[in-house]
């Protein structure tokens, strides 16, 4: 469990309307250190009830500019179409970019990729650990909606343990599979086989306790 207090201030919430559903948007802002974030929202929760939620940490790249090196942008559309063909959940999505460490370093790890190695070993030489991102703030963001139990959008079992940690149940959790490219396979092949994330079908599972 992170040890950092943080306090948030939370904004209107407003209709937001787009092309893969009808959401309502609430801004956080972490008072401390000014950094904005979102929950993207579909519906209203029942006291207890289990979420259906994606923690998306901001890719300016592949969110934006749908960038083929990663699978970022892919995985905000599809977490969304889930969740509309739901009929609700939530999307946090925190200004987290590159693993946590920032846009300019994250180009500097792109530079290394492109000089043959791989994203964990890019960050290492950087000095970073392979992902420095902090999923307290996601987990303060849930709490404050009301949200304690999940059903968790995601391939990083470390998102698990984050929010456990922090005190959000994770009672299930389901795989966003998204097919590789020539450019991100590479990318894709280290975050499975060395970081433990659920890219293939065969291994799909549903409860996270099950992996």
């Amino acid at each position: 469990m992170s040890d950092k207090n943080i306090s948030i201030l939370q904004g209107e919430r407003v209709q937001l309307p787009t092309k893969y559903g009808h959401f309502e948007l609430i801004p956080f802002q972490e008072k401390e250190s000014g950094l904005e974030h979102m929950a993207l929202i579909k519906g209203y929760f029942k006291a207890n009830e289990t979420v259906l939620t994606r923690i998306h940490s901001a890719c300016a790249t592949g969110d934006l500019f749908g960038s083929l090196r990663c699978d970022c942008g892919d995985q905000l559309i599809e977490a969304m179409n889930l969740i509309e063909k739901n009929g609700s959940g939530i999307i946090v999505y925190l200004q987290q970019e590159g693993r946590g460490i920032g846009l300019m370093n994250k180009m500097k790890a792109y530079k290394l990729q492109e000089l043959g190695m791989n994203t964990i070993e890019a960050n290492v030489h950087l000095g970073f650990a392979a992902d420095e991102r902090d999923y307290q703030i996601g987990t303060e963001i849930l709490s404050k909606l009301s949200i304690q139990k999940v059903n968790l959008l995601t391939n990083n079992p470390e998102k698990i343990i984050g929010l456990e940690e922090n005190g959000i149940q994770v009672i299930d959790r389901t795989p966003l599979i998204i097919p590789s490219n020539s450019f991100n396979k590479n990318y894709l092949d280290t975050k499975e086989k060395q970081m433990g994330h659920q890219l293939s079908k065969e291994k799909q599972v549903n409860n996270c306790y099950d992996n």
